[in-house]
């Protein structure tokens, strides 16, 4: 048993029972984009947390303890994502990163943007032509110490 196979069984009991992540999200008490990195094994769960999981997919005590262990981070199968969505992601970091870290620079000054403190929302928003994909994501800003 390891966290990939726990994974694994998360999204066929998703897909069994036509849940959605939001739905899992809601039983969770988490941000549906918090909760998807959780159940895809992004995230470390809590107790709690992990229970209510246990109940929703039908996990067995061990599959349980797997939630609430730090896992190893980093989901992508291959360097260069094959998939299109993700793709197009590395495409957006490939062309406009160099940008995003000139501007961030300027405006915070040496340092990164962390993935850990750490805010992203997902919504649709409706257009005349064609329904966009609004993404936010908000990092708070950890400037390079000098020693």
């Amino acid at each position: 048993m390891d966290r990939h196979l726990v994974t694994q069984k998360i999204i066929e009991g998703k897909v069994r029972n036509k849940m959605t992540w939001a739905a899992v999200a809601e039983k969770i008490g988490q941000s549906k984009e918090w909760t998807t990195a959780a159940m895809l094994g992004q995230m470390t769960l809590t107790a709690k947390q992990a229970a209510i999981t246990q109940e929703l997919f039908g996990l067995s005590d061990e599959e349980t303890l797997w939630l609430q262990i730090v896992p190893y981070k980093g989901s992508l199968p291959t360097p260069v994502p094959t998939d299109p969505l993700i793709y197009r992601w590395y495409e957006i970091v490939s062309i406009y990163g160099t940008t995003i870290k000139e501007l961030i620079h300027e405006e915070f000054g040496d340092g990164i943007m962390s993935a850990i403190d750490f805010k992203m929302d997902i919504q649709r928003q409706a257009d005349p032509n064609g329904d966009r994909v609004n993404v936010v994501l908000s990092g708070k800003f950890l400037p390079y110490k000098t020693y």
